[in-house]
């Protein structure tokens, strides 16, 4: 949870476009999320996650790529099985629009 938390306030630190909302930076950070959800579930290896998730050309904003590193562990030190059946970006969602 502390990783969790880091990530987020690292990112709602960073420098946004003015038009990003806090729910939209959250959205963002849940995308991130999500990308390495499933690069998890594509049996990613931990250290290759940033490159893999560049490769898919995601869409948000380039600064969330920072993210990637902080929050990588935190998804692969979930139970697989838990990977395969809870959405991780609707907690990280939820966790980031509380705060």
């Amino acid at each position: 949870m502390f990783r969790l938390a880091l990530a987020a306030t690292v990112l709602m630190a960073a420098p946004v476009h003015a038009a990003e909302t806090k729910e939209q930076s959250c959205q963002y950070q849940a995308d991130v999320v999500a990308a390495i959800q499933q690069a998890r579930l594509d049996r990613v290896k931990e250290r290759d996650v940033p490159a893999a998730i560049a490769k898919t050309g995601p869409d948000w904003p380039e600064n969330y790529n920072a993210a990637i590193p902080l929050i990588t562990p935190w998804v692969y030190e979930q139970k697989m099985r838990d990977v395969r059946k809870k959405d991780l970006s609707a907690a990280w969602l939820e966790l980031c629009l509380q705060q």
